[in-house]
């Protein structure tokens, strides 16, 4: 009884949270909390953040986006409680026999109101960069069997998302054909197409997998001489990553002769940018009402890329520098997960135009003296759900270098006026992450140095409302 009582009290909250972002705008308020990231003023980002969801102990997004910004400022535990909770949440609602009830109870009413008043329980990319991202700070803190985890979860999730995404892709397919919808994204007019069907966006097997999950896990095993684990995971990234060297290379030398005496297996983790938002576009749809041609302008989520960050293909450790292969983007995914989500999105919407349609028939038949006023209202109301993981990192790029053990240093190209990381080396395994934003650098590894840099540049700060 008192884990019913939990459940529903989570999904209350949950639902408040959900019904109050019908008024919200999330891209006007992560804005701000995005400019101090960018300005390495982690404490004043979180500070905004916490502001603007002032409701405890928060809904998912709130918890996804703390618990990165508290990882870049290193403090461990903190992003750790964080995406703990949101890791909570998801196996809550994942397990949960009225989960699916509920769910299904926000999205009646987005037929009515708009997407933004539905749950929010997180874009299959987003679960699945939850644990992978928890097992990298895991492993930023020496924690590597707590990392092998994380990463075993991420795994596991994917299993249970595709099987998930399978009966309701089919479902959706179905209910189009029933109701006669045969519009596609492709033919709303003025949508920014080419943005979901760029070549690298369809090349994806799907939204939720990536190699850089997989490399990652097959690294963990591999440096807890776990190597009949270690291979699957290699094998994974190299299917999800086909014609990638470095992955294949690491497959190749899991059958290779042992490290030399005080040489170390280093990985280098390069994650750069930020993940795209999402903003609301206004598309006319055309309406037939009793002979009568009726034009609704309505709204569609539309992904809008970072471009703050200049490219890093490159990272130079000891004077000499590393080749970067990307080995992931969660802006990729991010345009994937809309794809394939447009046809349920577009279902809705057309639901919501042809009643908006029908009942302007009504006025201009009835009361025509109102139809200007609903109209507006209409307009007013009419906003897509634009709520994604915006402090998750665009691109992520690997080195795999050897290494003898002992205090080294790197730099980035992307931030010159940075004097040079020092990391130590004391395992045969190691794997340092570093993550670049604009012109900053975030080095949150336990073993690594971030020495003092040159003056920081001078920039306005926004002003607070």
């Amino acid at each position: 009884m008192a884990t019913r009582l939990r459940f529903w009290f989570v999904l209350s909250t949950c639902l408040l949270l959900s019904a109050c972002t019908s008024f919200r705008d999330y891209n006007a308020e992560l804005d701000e909390t995005l400019y101090y990231f960018r300005d390495g003023d982690i404490e004043s980002a979180v500070a905004v953040l916490d502001r603007n969801n002032p409701i405890a102990p928060g809904d998912l997004l709130y918890n996804f986006e703390r618990g990165e910004l508290l990882r870049m400022n290193g403090d461990m535990s903190g992003s750790y409680a964080n995406w703990d909770y949101a890791d909570r949440l998801i196996e809550g609602w994942a397990n949960s026999p009225y989960f699916g009830t509920f769910k299904g109870f926000t999205d009646f009413n987005s037929y009515g109101a708009n997407d933004k008043v539905r749950l929010y329980d997180g874009h299959d990319f987003e679960k699945v960069a939850l644990t992978t991202q928890m097992a990298l700070m895991l492993l930023s803190a020496a924690e590597t069997e707590k990392a092998r985890v994380a990463i075993k979860k991420t795994h596991e999730r994917e299993a249970i998302i595709a099987d998930k995404r399978d009966l309701e892709y089919l479902a959706l397919e179905n209910q189009a054909k029933d109701q006669g919808v045969a519009l596609q994204y492709k033919d709303l007019q003025g949508y920014p197409v080419a943005t979901l069907d760029a070549p690298e966006v369809v090349a994806l097997k799907n939204s939720y997998q990536s190699a850089f999950s997989h490399y990652l896990a097959g690294f963990i095993y591999e440096s807890l001489d776990e190597k009949d684990l270690a291979a699957p995971g290699y094998r994974q990234a190299i299917e999800l990553h086909p014609n990638t060297p470095l992955l294949e290379q690491a497959l190749r030398n899991l059958a290779k002769s042992p490290l030399k005496a005080g040489e170390a297996d280093v990985l280098l983790i390069v994650q750069t940018g930020l993940a795209p938002a999402l903003q609301s576009v206004r598309v006319p749809i055309s309406v037939d009402v009793e002979g009568q041609t009726f034009i609704t302008n309505m709204s569609f989520p539309a992904v809008v890329p970072d471009t703050s960050t200049p490219p890093v293909d490159f990272i130079t450790v000891d004077d000499k520098k590393q080749k970067l292969t990307l080995i992931n983007s969660f802006g990729d995914m991010s345009r994937r997960s809309l794809r394939d989500d447009m046809p349920g999105i577009i279902q809705r919407t057309l639901h919501r135009a042809r009643t908006n349609a029908q009942y302007l028939a009504f006025l201009k038949k009835r009361s025509p003296e109102k139809l200007e006023e609903e109209m507006l209202r209409q307009t007013q109301q009419e906003d897509a759900d634009t709520r994604v993981w915006r402090t998750l990192p665009d691109r992520t790029l690997i080195a795999r270098i050897r290494l003898s053990k002992g205090m080294h240093k790197l730099t980035l190209p992307n931030a010159p006026q940075y004097l040079p990381i020092k990391f130590e080396i004391d395992k045969t395994h190691q794997a340092f992450s570093l993550r670049a934003v604009g012109n900053r650098i975030y080095a949150a590894d336990l073993a690594m140095r971030q020495d003092a840099q040159s003056a920081p540049l001078v920039d306005a700060k926004p002003a607070l409302p």
